[in-house]
């Protein structure tokens, strides 16, 4: 039956080429043109909360070990390459073009530690980066750490996480998988002279901290719902570890670290909105740990140290956007002794704080826009202030791993420059390039117009998105658009340069980043209104900058294609339901799309620790309000536009079910004839294919699904 769909799309696409139908006809080739997509079978399970009835056909394909259920996968996998067989052509040029794009041996600027400068590089053809070292100066003999592509050879997925040096850099405690999960890792320690594995190794760890011996590291493991947990001690040569830190409460994860000034090892336990730390002597790594600040719900605290002092962000209901406090290094229990450093300002979101010896720099974020600030330690003195001049743009701190020292990077990037790296001397106020991001196939900035606009969203509130497009456009309704978003946990829809999206751009896309509610990108509050029982703002938020897109003439709704992925896979899936009728195209990238099922089963991944984002449904009230928006609860017999949904076999953030059912169910009440394709990779997790020229087919194969839809077929 595969050999005759694959004779019939052929059919089909010889047809089209003989005749040379036009671009516009194209466009009518719908799920009925080609053969029948697969139908899920429907094994009806019945759920009751508060009264309420709940019918799900498809509950059944949770379990990925169940034969039906691979069956099922592979028969939607070999329909959506029967469909998309047509655009190889041109998901091989979009390829070619996106490698074109990037300097394939490329080599990160080196950052010097510890009397070792730091560096990564990838090879043209290998999937991977090798990490390496030189000793003393870049003219020293190289020391490849790890080669990741021959850690990786033979192996159809594979995520290096990364390592950790022990303070005489003599060993390396490294990170990796061969699922293409991102929760669930294997430690193990190399000797770095001898290349051989040493000590012990560890499945699940979440997190690790050398103490200043080299020989006693303290590490955190996931439980069964992949929740960091505990924390344990343990030498190298020891046949167990010791438990130093159980997190009982399910909503916190806990983590362990070193800080830069090599004086303590911290352990962070936190959830969304709450968070404690506690430490000890690096020198003492057999003492107790010692809480530094007991947690109080809805305070969240870190402590960056000084050999001096304690620097503290503390955020609270009242400081949303947090405020810094110093404290000295004993006695700091006494509030008394907390002096202000920066003080909270409603306006400016404090994101990201790096100490050095004499010197504090911030990251700071006013506007929906960064600002990189630093203050001398003593608090004294005007602020220096890096100013940026576009309009639209993200820059943020590279910092400086040397205590001692008078210089920090950052990295800079908008919608139509390259990302570079800078240094600032603090003591010159000097600013030079290190490294900018290359593009061997050639780029013109100067070539694309980025603007920032403002949609008016149902309640009034003025919602940011900045747009880029090729130069000589015209505001007619008539070009085609690419509108993405994410809008949860905080996380910010930041611009920055994207070698590939202009393989969209300079076929006349427009490519537009929505900086919706659930994001912090206006500050924490933004945040605020866009979660629990304020979700639905994130939504609209999205809708209102898609109708902007419109009735300002850069598309129009048989033209525009939304994309999201994870928190922002709901986020589409959520839209596509309320309205379906703007947008021609969506991709909905390893979704969270069945909110409420996965939110009331306490044994799946990440779920408790959600509650603090969703709400907890086991409450009527959080019940009803995800209901109302979970989108494969409210998938409802309407016209849908052209969906393509991608899912991992091995996602452990979202399981593989999710957009599995959500395709399943949406086949079964779709009133259209548009197109719905599953992709599920079959070897990796929630980020898809872990090598690199894997991850750019995976793009290309997105990109040409976005292009055949709109009849662009070169």
């Amino acid at each position: 039956m595969k050999d005759l769909n694959l004779l019939i799309i052929g059919a089909i696409a010889f047809l089209i080429a003989s005749c040379h139908i036009k671009r516009e006809e194209v466009n009518i080739l719908k799920q009925s043109d080609f053969p029948a997509p697969p139908v899920a079978e429907v094994i009806p399970d019945t759920f009751i909360n508060f009264g309420q009835q709940r019918i799900d056909n498809y509950y059944w394909v949770k379990d990925k070990n169940n034969p039906k259920v691979v069956e099922y996968l592979k028969a939607e996998n070999a329909y959506t390459d029967s469909v998309m067989a047509s655009t190889k052509t041109l998901q091989q040029t979009i390829f070619d073009e996106m490698v074109g794009r990037i300097k394939e041996d490329d080599e990160s600027y080196p950052s010097f530690k510890d009397g070792y400068y730091y560096y990564s590089r990838t090879e043209k053809g290998k999937q991977y980066r090798s990490y390496c070292r030189r000793k003393g100066s870049m003219e020293a003999p190289e020391e490849i750490i790890f080669d990741v592509n021959r850690m990786a050879e033979g192996k159809p997925a594979f995520i290096f996480r990364g390592y950790s040096i022990s303070p005489d850099n003599s060993k390396a405690a490294y990170f990796y998988n061969e699922t293409g999960s991102y929760a669930e890792f294997t430690m193990k320690i190399k000797d770095l002279a001898s290349g051989e594995n040493v000590g012990f190794s560890m499945d699940g760890v979440a997190s690790a901290a050398w103490a200043n011996d080299n020989k006693t590291l303290f590490y955190s493991l996931i439980d069964q719902t992949l929740r960091s947990n505990k924390i344990y001690r343990r030498m190298l040569d020891a046949p167990s570890g010791e438990l130093v830190y159980e997190e009982t409460d399910a909503r916190f994860g806990t983590y362990v670290y070193g800080s830069k000034t090599k004086q303590y090892i911290f352990i962070n336990s936190s959830s969304s909105t709450t968070s404690e730390e506690r430490y000890l002597a690096a020198d003492k790594p057999t003492d107790p740990f010692k809480v530094f600040l007991p947690r109080v719900q809805d305070v969240e605290y870190s402590v960056y140290p000084h050999k001096d002092k304690f620097f503290v962000r503390y955020k609270d209901k009242e400081y949303l956007n947090g405020m810094i406090y110093e404290m000295p290094l004993a006695g700091y229990e006494d509030r008394a002794t907390w002096k202000v450093f920066m003080p909270h300002d409603k306006n400016v979101r404090i994101e990201g704080i790096d100490v050095l010896k004499d010197y504090v720099s911030l990251e700071l974020r006013k506007n929906g826009l960064t600002e990189i600030q630093v203050r001398p330690v003593s608090g004294e003195g005007k602020p220096q202030t890096i100013a940026f001049p576009e309009p639209v743009y993200s820059a943020w701190l590279s910092g400086n791993p040397e205590y001692d020292a008078v210089t920090f990077r950052y990295s800079y990037t908008s919608l139509n420059r390259p990302t570079t790296l800078y240094e600032y001397n603090i003591e010159t106020g000097e600013t030079g390039k290190l490294k900018e991001q290359e593009v061997p196939s050639g780029f013109n900035p100067d070539d694309y117009t980025v603007e920032r606009l403002w949609a008016t969203a149902p309640d009034g509130v003025q919602v940011p998105m900045a747009i880029v497009y090729k130069n000589g456009l015209k505001k007619d309704g008539s070009n085609p658009a690419l509108i993405y978003s994410y809008g949860s946990y905080g996380s910010s829809s930041d611009v920055y340069f994207s070698t590939s999206v202009y393989s969209l751009i300079d076929r006349g896309f427009v490519y537009a980043i929505a900086q919706i509610r659930g994001g912090s990108d206006l500050g924490e509050q933004w945040y605020e209104d866009g979660k629990l029982l304020h979700k639905k703002n994130t939504f609209t938020d999205f809708i209102a900058c898609s109708e902007k897109l419109i009735q300002d003439g850069y598309t129009s709704p048989g033209k525009l294609a939304a994309m999201g992925g994870s928190a922002g896979g709901l986020l589409v899936g959520a839209v596509t339901n309320m309205r379906p009728d703007l947008y021609q195209t969506i991709v909905a990238q390893v979704p969270f799309i069945d909110v409420i099922n996965t939110m009331l089963d306490d044994t799946l991944p990440l779920t408790t620790g959600e509650y603090e984002e969703w709400g907890n449904p086991n409450e009527e009230e959080y019940y009803n309000y995800i209901l109302s928006y979970s989108p494969y609860d409210n998938i409802t017999a309407q016209d849908y536009p052209n969906i393509l949904v991608t899912g991992g076999i091995n996602d452990s953030q979202v399981l593989f079910h999710e957009p599995t059912k959500y395709v399943a169910k949406l086949r079964s009440f779709k009133t259209d004839d548009n197109i719905l394709l599953l992709h599920m990779n079959m070897d990796s997790g929630h980020g898809g294919a872990t090598g690199r020229y894997d991850g750019i087919k995976d793009t290309a194969f997105e990109f040409a699904f976005i292009l055949n839809r709109v009849g662009i077929h070169k």
